[in-house]
């Protein structure tokens, strides 16, 4: 199976599936599946682009809107993970994971799927400390913490990952894995991007839930983005154990190092994505613990019996199948002769999430509004000062520094 790897997409889908297209041309080849790490930036129409974590001079409808419509379908089955520069309204109707566009998967807030035999699984979002133990509060519309907190990593997402004992052949996380730099060639890292040399001194360069969840899972590949760069290492599992290899990639844009083709032993096809049983039983487990407010995620609470949950997931799919529910669009689809926001700005149920929760016999909670309800001023926990306009917050990716030059060029 030959599998191409990008980097962060920032919406140019046209750009990266057409160095895919020339790539078979020269090379007599077909590429089986493309997976993104981050950044996808799935934005359907205007009013899209005010969930997207980005300034609005900067803000771009980009080419997703284009198979979002059906006005072009992806040439080659496409799954990807959420950066820190998303469209969040959209992956949010998605949070379980589901088509963003025909032939386009995406894995949900975390997931794990099969493609043929092959499985993969990924964190979506960036790791902060401040908001890890946090719950999902955040609703759209987002005001301008929520825009930024929305696409941190949670606790009970990398937790359920956690849980998760059968090999994984490939994982994806956006940020790289703490400590990753390690086990490669991190002084040439530094040659290229001196201003990561004081990061990686003082371990702060990449998010300790992924360092976590590579130490346990032990994937066969890791590939991730965040810091436009190419870098590659490999992992060793113990003195005997299995090898990881693990690689980050580059933005889409010409001369950059975006995109890498491997080739992975699998089985027979068809090459088909399809829900991955041990996930959807991790899913089903752990979905009453789903923390909807600032509250954190009682964990403790959790009563596991996997291997009965996986025995009720199986009889499910054995009768209607492992196949994803079919893709629904729940947004107006850019017209490119308008000038204004497409449509309404409610936010919808997505019936694809509506349909896999039926499947597992779990309530919709994304609409729960009760988050809302505890975010009182009076509440000494959630304090405006603690979401201030005037907090210094973190740079949180290389974008936002190129921005910054970028401002001070205009200035």
């Amino acid at each position: 199976m030959k599998i191409a790897v990008e980097g962060c997409m920032h919406g140019d889908l046209d750009n990266v599936y057409k160095t895919i297209i020339e790539l078979e041309r020269a090379e007599n080849t077909k590429i089986d599946l493309l997976i993104c790490c981050g950044d996808f930036q799935a934005v359907r129409n205007k009013k899209d682009l005010e969930s997207l974590n980005v300034k609005p001079k900067y803000r771009q409808m980009n080419t997703f809107w284009k198979y979002y419509s059906g006005q072009v379908v992806a040439p080659v089955p496409t799954v990807f993970i959420g950066g820190n520069h998303e469209a969040s309204n959209y992956l949010w109707e998605l949070y379980y994971g589901g088509w963003a566009a025909p032939n386009i998967y995406f894995l949900g807030f975390a997931g794990v799927i099969k493609f043929g035999s092959i499985r993969i699984g990924g964190l979506s979002g960036i790791y902060n400390f401040r908001h890890y133990k946090l719950g999902h509060f955040e609703r759209p519309p987002y005001n301008e913490s929520d825009i930024r907190s929305i696409y941190h990593v949670r606790e009970y997402d990398a937790h359920k990952l956690m849980q998760v004992e059968e090999p994984i052949d490939i994982f994806l996380s956006h940020d790289w894995p703490l400590g990753i730099t390690d086990c490669g060639n991190w002084r040439e890292l530094v040659r290229k991007k001196p201003f990561f040399e004081k990061e990686i001194q003082e371990r702060t360069l990449g998010s300790k839930p992924a360092a976590k969840l590579l130490e346990n899972l032990k994937p066969s590949y890791w590939f991730s983005a965040h810091l436009h760069c190419k870098f590659s290492s490999l992992v060793q599992h113990g003195d005997d154990g299995p090898v990881t290899k693990f690689l980050a990639l580059d933005k889409c844009l010409p001369g950059r190092k975006f995109l890498q083709v491997i080739d992975i032993e699998s089985g027979p096809g068809p090459f088909e994505i399809c829900y991955d049983e041990e996930w959807l039983a991790i899913t089903r487990i752990f979905n009453p613990a789903f923390p909807l407010t600032r509250k954190p995620a009682d964990l403790r609470s959790v009563q596991v019996d996997k291997e009965g949950c996986r025995q009720w997931v199986r009889s499910k799919l054995n009768i209607r199948g492992a196949k994803p529910f079919e893709f629904s669009r729940t947004a107006p689809c850019y017209d490119p002769v308008q000038s204004v926001s497409n449509g309404p700005g409610a936010d919808h149920r997505n019936p694809q999430t509506e349909a896999l929760l039926k499947f597992l016999e779990l309530p919709y909670l994304l609409d729960n509004s009760t988050a809302s309800s505890e975010l009182s001023s009076d509440s000494p926990s959630v304090s405006r000062g603690f979401y201030s306009n005037n907090e210094d917050i973190p740079i949180d990716d290389v974008d936002e520094l190129e921005e910054l030059a970028a401002d001070d060029d205009d200035d």
